[in-house]
């Protein structure tokens, strides 16, 4: 790879579409047929291959829209049966517009989840003569194409996605964009595989309106579950967190993450936002969540999905932030990592 401009490479593949490979069937969590299923466009995004594994093949419309809060409208409004939206990057997180989007809807729950594989291209217009100056893509694009970007100078600018990106491309700008938006936006590919991180993945949720979420009598009852809670405590102070955590651990429920968000405009103030490994109708959960409620906590099911699996796997020692100790590593070591002070 150079800066120079190179000629168009040979067609990349698709990445792979969701389905019984990789999530499950699909629409395993929902009780309705997926009719008419929006998501964050344009054609080509890394979300529309994610909705495509949920799409029956000619009985579902697939409706992009501009915006992840147009995907939770049209969902809450009934103007569409379902909607997909990213909600975590296995390297930047998660996707904060979607994760508060389901937080603050009344009406919109997860019924599903599925993961694409992510990988970056480089697009620019077909026939420019001079090394672009701007790199555009969705801001989790920009990050986790950190690399690429510096290495050639360029100024990032921010797009709604990054279909949307390759198909608004201007004169001096350099797209990262899913490979199969070379071909369906005519650009020329200046560079293939510019993620930072190679093996990259993307968990997308499949939306529905609350009323049709799983439920006792209409779930499978040999299906595994994982569920998506918000819980927000009203009275705060030492050992709120440690309340909360130790409510799941001594009924057994797995937690397997654990994040915050802001109550907006209260500074200190939280929602915790768990997953666990249950559904919230098993003995268990509920027992939980009755007892959250008889502390005094608000609590609010995001969702319900189909566990298969996927973010149950160990993490390698190579993957954990540099600088990080554990038993065994060197006094001096554990005293510096941990700051200690060299009289600990």
């Amino acid at each position: 790879m150079s800066d120079g401009l190179v000629p168009p490479a040979a067609p990349h593949p698709a990445a792979p579409r969701p389905g019984a490979a990789q999530a499950g069937a699909p629409g395993t969590g929902t009780s309705t047929e997926v009719r008419r299923l929006a998501y964050l466009g344009p054609e080509g995004s890394f979300t529309h291959q994610a909705a495509s594994g949920w799409a029956a093949p000619g009985l579902t419309e697939l409706l992009p829209l501009r915006t992840v809060p147009e995907v939770f409208a049209a969902v809450a409004s009934g103007e569409v049966s379902h909607g997909v939206v990213a909600i975590e990057s296995s390297v930047e997180g998660y996707v904060v517009p979607s994760l508060d989007a389901i937080v603050s809807s009344a009406e919109v729950v997860a019924v599903d989840e599925a993961f694409v594989e992510i990988t970056f291209d480089a697009f620019v217009l077909p026939g420019a003569d001079v090394s672009p100056t701007q790199a555009t893509a969705h801001p989790h694009g920009l990050a986790q194409c950190q690399g690429f970007v510096d290495s050639h100078g360029l100024l990032p600018v921010p797009a709604t996605s990054n279909a949307a990106a390759c198909r608004d491309i201007a004169p001096g700008q350099v797209a990262l964009g899913p490979p199969l938006c070379g071909d369906l936006y005519g650009l020329t590919r200046w560079a293939t595989a510019v993620e930072d991180f190679s093996g990259a993945r993307t968990r997308f949720l499949l939306l529905a309106r609350r009323d049709d979420a799983p439920v006792p009598d209409r779930a499978e009852p040999s299906t595994a579950w994982r569920s998506m809670l918000a819980v927000t405590p009203h009275v705060t102070g030492p050992g709120v967190l440690a309340r909360i955590t130790e409510a799941f651990g001594a009924r057994g429920v797995n937690m397997s993450s654990l994040i915050t968000r802001p109550v907006k405009a209260l500074e200190g103030r939280y929602v915790f936002i768990l997953t666990v490994d249950a559904a919230p109708w098993s003995a268990d959960l509920r027992e939980v969540l009755s007892g959250l409620l008889a502390a005094g906590d608000s609590v609010k099911t995001l969702g319900v999905v189909p566990a298969h699996g996927e973010l149950d796997d160990t993490v390698a020692v190579d993957r954990v932030p540099t600088g990080s100790v554990r038993a065994g590593s060197a006094d001096a070591e554990q005293r510096r990592a941990l700051l200690w002070g060299s009289g600990a």
